[in-house]
């Protein structure tokens, strides 16, 4: 089986190249992919990551709200009990603000300048595709 992966952009962010190459290099991989598009509230969010029965969520921010958006959408999943949903995130988030992302239940982030190899290697060793 599968990996199922959702694409996601919270916030007012316009930016979404970034989010469409690592979903297509996510589904080049073999992975199945469901991108939400732009401007996704943290509750649409994870309304989407249940509906599609994702095992992990990955978020895009360019905006600077990446220590509100992010934390929110770990919260919520927990809150629907799903908080065994891997959530990773990327885009312009500062090295000072990724421990404290990571501390807050955010896996991994991946910073301007990231292989989409790497992140595909990073979603396939961290997580397991569901019967």
């Amino acid at each position: 089986m599968s990996i199922r992966v959702l694409v996601a952009k919270p916030g007012l962010d316009g930016h979404d190249r970034g989010a469409k190459i690592v979903a297509r290099a996510l589904r080049d991989a073999g992975m199945e992919v469901v991108y939400t598009g732009l401007h996704q509230t943290p509750e649409q969010i994870v309304e989407a990551a249940l509906q599609e029965d994702v095992q992990c969520v990955g978020l895009s921010i360019h905006s600077g709200a990446h220590m509100t958006l992010f934390p929110k959408v770990v919260g919520l999943l927990r809150e629907q009990g799903a908080g065994d949903i891997v959530v990773f995130g990327g885009g312009i988030v500062p090295a000072a603000d990724i421990a404290a992302l990571r501390e807050q239940g955010v896996a991994e982030i991946f910073t301007p300048g990231a292989r989409t190899t790497e992140i595909v290697e990073w979603v396939r060793a961290n997580v397991s595709p569901r019967d």
